[in-house]
């Protein structure tokens, strides 16, 4: 039985320890993997308001931006005196549309990687990724009065950095920099994929600076270059594309191009790039229980813990000893009293007395064979007592019996029908399993039995004293020496005998376990106190001319000195096993607590990975970075969506309607969780990018009571239904782009809700006059994960940048796709009128076309109107949200 607590008491701690260590590194990646989203001033609140949802006790599981969930995440606050570098990779359309998917992650992560460790060595904040577009602010988590030189520095070293991917993968890029000083608007807006962003007028400048310069050459305004040391650059005049901008004519300013004198090289060279910290999240989602059942050798971390493990309570110091604090030591006192060893926290105490014995049967076992050994010795030195003896030792016995049948009557069973599982039992088995596992889990009835079990020892106990007369024993020991015969020395009892006994009943009252150490102390004690007055009292002259153990020591001494050596040892043995068993036991309740604290912060990154990534990427994503590999994926036809807010003034009043209006967008997505997942990429300024056929989860027969969030999805979900019923043809999943059209639509419904609703309030009626403009492509996309430190997904592809020219050169109010959009969307009767040859970008003049909508915001039937061509052409010199040509 100690053998089988030790190793018992050895797996806890080693399962805690192993559980804390766990902990402490999960607790770590939850901290890398949110400050690679948020910083520290906005992730804090947000990351204790996910656990909080996390640990409700009616929340089976979390998501940002549930529907549960309502409270808004938006934290913006006002920065000045920082400088922002946009940075835009030139010709990155040939290389989204030249090279394979995993060629592309490859370019991009070490691009980027090489960018974030720059970035980092120049203390300056990466905001996020816009495809091509890398943008970033120093100064910005703390002032830096040399914002301007940091960020001007990181840009130089970004020019050499591509110019050293450049060579190394023979691929014709380039780096085009705007930096500018000023203010800005920094947090997070929205509901879910909660992402960190900068906005304001000098934002935009930096983006415009950018846009209008020259590739390799950091353009700068004049006011960056006011808080430069001139000596240190090659400085150029400014690009005429900026002299002619208008948007940067409402802002006069001189602009210069600067480049690094000769000595300067890249900052980060692709050694560098390597040595980019990873987060190490093997440990998180479905195969964290399978790594926690590996066997894992003690390492020096684990040795160090389990040496800090408290084993013992007693701490013996000298005076003059040097005073070490033992925080461990002190922590046990806190939690222990020191000779009783009972829980200070009475509740505690008491949950642990009320705990299950599963070691009563052994213990009942083992006084079953005591109360035998106490039987025969008192049958053997009492043979007077026939009937007496008899009745007395027979009650006791079959009580002990009755005892051990019942307490082991289920294990035998068990054992006896082993291999049938399905075995039925009589009702008085029933019984007998019943009333064992009552007294097992029952803190009174296992009390009253272990008194029982002491209460027929003394039984037994008493047979060897009753038939005995002091004074009897001591006439015969004055007569066998006036007349010189030899008497009976065992004629009343035999007192080594009793004193064994006392021994036998001694170990047995200490070793039921669940019983107060406290009470068995006090039994014992009270059993020694007895034993004694018994010897030098009651009996005292029988035990008197008794043998002694010692030649130099009295007998009656010798016997009490056994009983009391016997009641110490026991003491001292059980107080440890005691001990080890309630630590084991808060232990044990240290590690649920832990365990949950892990389960917490397990769901949590898997919620910030959500939050980064699609839901259906994420276990992807955890595996392919176990396997140390480039996570990334090819779709053959995805909708992608782009659909700008206009006419809002970058101030805070405009940033809260901007906030509200995105997390109604961001409930929206939930409507679609029936059918095609409409996934949110991100949001940038006032621009919602979305996708669907990313996760390609179309119920095959969906319920038709089914009730949908969205107020078109009930209706025109019917017709994805009737053309999937009427129409044979391949599985190309071409409803993508009718679920996102849809998508779209409910988004010009709910902007419309919001500015009634607005308007309706004297204070915000300015605020109420947003309009909208979408722009939608199809097609086939590539999709990855770049940056391990910062992780960040992101599409890419002609459908990708198409869209982006569909809403920049759209109308507000309008939904504009392409020619092989529209003609996909009359498949399903929707209307799409014919605008006109567009001038795109990069791509000429085009045909595009917007989708019929009426007043009522309802798609305009196909059949009343067919798709018809008007010769119209509209040309754009710039887009409306500064896109770029590459």
């Amino acid at each position: 039985m100690n053998d089988t607590m030790v190793r018992s008491s050895f797996l806890d701690r080693y399962q805690f320890i192993k559980e804390e260590i766990w902990l402490r590194q999960a607790r770590r990646q939850e901290s890398l993997l949110l400050d690679s989203i948020l910083p520290p001033q906005i992730a804090k609140p947000i990351q204790k308001s996910i656990k909080e949802k996390i640990m409700r006790p009616d929340n089976d599981y979390y998501h940002l931006g549930s529907s549960r969930a309502r409270e808004s995440f938006m934290s913006i606050q006002i920065h000045h005196d920082v400088s922002i570098l946009y940075a835009d990779v030139v010709n990155y359309t040939y290389l989204t549309t030249t090279l394979t998917v995993e060629k592309l992650v490859k370019v991009l992560h070490d691009l980027y990687a090489r960018f974030d460790m720059a970035a980092s060595s120049f203390k300056v904040q990466r905001i996020k990724f816009l495809g091509d577009c890398y943008y970033c602010v120093a100064g910005l988590g703390q002032p830096d009065p040399d914002h301007a030189k940091m960020a001007v520095s990181l840009g130089i070293s970004m020019i050499a950095n591509i110019k050293e991917v450049r060579v190394k993968r023979s691929l014709d890029i380039d780096m085009r920099i705007g930096v500018h000083s000023g203010t800005l608007f920094a947090g997070v807006i929205g509901e879910t994929k909660l992402q960190y962003d900068v906005w304001g007028t000098d934002v935009n400048i930096a983006s415009l600076l950018e846009s209008t310069g020259k590739p390799g050459y950091v353009h700068v305004s004049g006011r960056t270059l006011s808080s430069l040391n001139a000596a240190e650059y090659k400085i150029f005049p400014g690009t005429e594309a900026a002299q002619r901008n208008p948007e940067l004519q409402k802002h006069p300013m001189s602009t210069y191009l600067l480049a690094a004198l000769p000595f300067r090289n890249s900052v980060l060279g692709d050694s560098s790039v390597r040595s980019v910290r990873n987060l190490d999240l093997k440990t998180v989602g479905s195969n964290r229980k399978s790594q926690l059942s590996q066997a894992i050798s003690l390492s020096e971390e684990l040795r160090e813990e389990f040496s800090k493990m408290p084993v013992g309570g007693f701490k013996f110091r000298f005076p003059w000893s040097r005073r070490e604090r033992d925080l461990k030591h002190e922590k046990v006192e806190r939690d222990l009293g020191i000779f009783c060893v009972a829980f200070k926290d009475k509740s505690l105490e008491w949950d642990y007395l009320h705990h299950p014995d599963y070691i009563f049967k052994y213990s009942v076992l083992l006084s079953w064979g005591i109360g035998c050994c106490l039987i025969y010795i008192q049958y053997a030195n009492n043979t007077d007592l026939w009937y007496t003896g008899a009745v007395i030792d027979t009650v006791a016995f079959l009580i002990l019996t009755s005892l051990l049948i019942i307490c082991w009557y289920k294990k035998v069973c068990w054992w006896r029908s082993r291999q049938d599982e399905h075995k039925s039992y009589s009702k008085l088995s029933c019984a007998m399993f019943h009333t064992f596992e009552k007294i097992q889990h029952s803190f009174v009835l296992r009390l009253i039995v272990y008194v029982m079990i002491i209460l027929c020892y003394f039984m037994v106990l008493s047979l060897t004293l009753i038939n005995c007369d002091p004074e009897e024993y001591e006439l015969d020991i004055i007569q066998s020496k006036l007349f010189h015969y030899e008497r009976d020395p065992f004629s009343c009892f035999h007192p080594w005998a009793c004193t064994n006994m006392m021994a036998l009943i001694l170990g047995m009252s200490y070793t039921f376990a669940r019983i107060p150490f406290a009470l068995k102390t006090f039994i014992g004690c009270l059993e020694a106190v007895i034993f004694v007055v018994i010897v030098f009292f009651q009996f005292q002259f029988i035990f008197e001319h008794s043998e002694t153990t010692c030649p130099f020591l009295k007998a009656e001494i010798a016997h009490s000195s056994r009983v009391c050596m016997m009641v110490m040892t026991m003491y001292a043995k059980e107080r440890q096993s005691e001990f080890n068993t309630k630590m084991n036991y808060k232990l044990n309740l240290d590690l649920q607590k832990k365990q949950k604290s892990a389960d917490v912060t397990n769901q949590s990154i898997i919620i910030l990975l959500n939050n980064i990534l699609p839901s259906h990427v994420v276990e992807v994503y955890l595996n392919s970075l176990a396997k140390h590999e480039l996570y990334h994926e090819n779709y053959r036809m995805v909708s992608v969506m782009f659909a700008m807010l206009t006419n809002f003034q970058l101030d805070l009043p405009s940033l809260r309607v901007l906030n509200d209006i995105i997390t109604e967008f961001d409930r929206l997505l939930y409507a679609y969780k029936e059918y095609y997942v409409v996934e949110k990429i991100k949001v940038v300024g006032c621009t919602y990018m979305a996708a669907c056929g990313l996760d390609y989860s179309l119920i095959e027969n969906p319920d038709s009571t089914s009730k949908f969030g969205s107020a078109s999805m009930s209706s025109e979900m019917e017709q994805v239904r009737s053309r999937q019923e009427s129409t044979v043809r391949e599985n190309d999943h071409d409803e993508v782009a009718f679920i996102m059209t849809t998508f779209a639509l409910d988004l010009m419904r709910v902007l419309s809700v919001c500015n009634k609703a607005y308007a309706g309030k004297l204070f915000d009626q300015a605020l109420s006059t947003s309009e909208i403009k979408i722009g939608i492509s199809t097609g086939q996309i590539m999709a990855g994960v770049v940056g391990a430190s910062q992780p960040h997904y992101d599409i890419w592809g002609n459908p990708v940048n198409m869209a982006s020219r569909m809403e920049s050169t759209g109308l507000s109010g309008h939904i504009q796709v392409t020619q092989e959009t529209a003609q996909t969307l009359e498949e399903f009767d929707i209307q799409c009128t014919y605008r006109g040859l567009t001038f795109v970008k990069g791509r000429g003049e085009i045909p595009t076309y917007f989708v019929g909508i009426d007043k009522d915001l309802k798609f305009i039937s196909s059949k009343s109107v067919s798709l018809v061509e008007r010769p119209v052409t509209i040309h754009l010199t710039h887009d409306l949200d500064g896109s770029k040509d590459n």
